[in-house]
């Protein structure tokens, strides 16, 4: 018969090896291709006033991605046509774009959190009713994953921590200072850009892993 204390550390070591495989697990990828966010006065100046988005897919929370596109515009007239835009409305409209998008517009947008639009590229949006100006706004995001509560205590981690993550699979890769957002409302999910997923061959629902440092 065992002693109680072996037993005791048997189990206290089966408990963390399934508490690390949890953790394993891995969080799940989104692919986050170029989008737009509006204000209620930008959207009823590109579509018409008293204006309301449709909803096309749900992304998490209240969020979703609309029927509705928009045509971006940079100051040297170069353009990308069917931004889709993203509800619900914001305080600040805000302009999404992938280092190879900025290629194509002739413009130098900051890597950024979503929301930091301070001093960003300028950028313009044509609608069917309409188009606005935005002398700052366009940012390419910064890699970020958001998180439930539970899931960043389950992680170890708190809002606004830095993390590096990895994700083995046919080019295996580390990000490296990668944000983490967490808020009640949130899905734990990675968010990239367009760039990164086709350089590391990652696709939505794949999965990474957070980093112990």
């Amino acid at each position: 018969m065992l002693d109680t204390k072996l037993v005791d550390l048997i189990t206290a070591g089966v408990i963390d090896i399934l508490k690390e495989q949890e953790k394993s697990e891995g969080i799940k990828v989104g692919v986050s291709a170029r989008h737009v966010h509006l204000s209620q006065k930008d959207l009823e100046t590109l579509f018409g006033k008293g204006y309301e988005l449709t909803p096309k897919k749900r992304l998490m929370g209240d969020q979703f991605a609309a029927e509705e596109c928009v045509t971006l515009v940079s100051p040297s007239l170069r353009s990308i046509q069917g931004v889709r835009v993203l509800g619900p409305v914001r305080k600040d409209s805000q302009v999404e774009v992938s280092r190879t998008d900025t290629f194509t517009l002739k413009i130098s947008p900051p890597v950024r959190p979503s929301g930091e639009i301070k001093g960003s590229a300028a950028i313009a949006l044509v609608g069917p009713k309409g188009s606005v100006f935005l002398n700052e706004g366009c940012i390419i995001a910064n890699r970020h994953i958001h998180m439930t509560p539970a899931d960043a205590e389950k992680y170890g981690v708190k809002d606004n921590d830095i993390v590096d993550v990895e994700i083995q699979n046919s080019k295996p890769t580390k990000f490296y200072n990668v944000q983490v957002r967490v808020r009640e409302d949130f899905d734990t999910e990675m968010h990239i850009d367009t760039d990164d997923a086709n350089a590391c061959a990652i696709k939505n629902g794949d999965l990474v892993k957070i980093l112990t440092k």
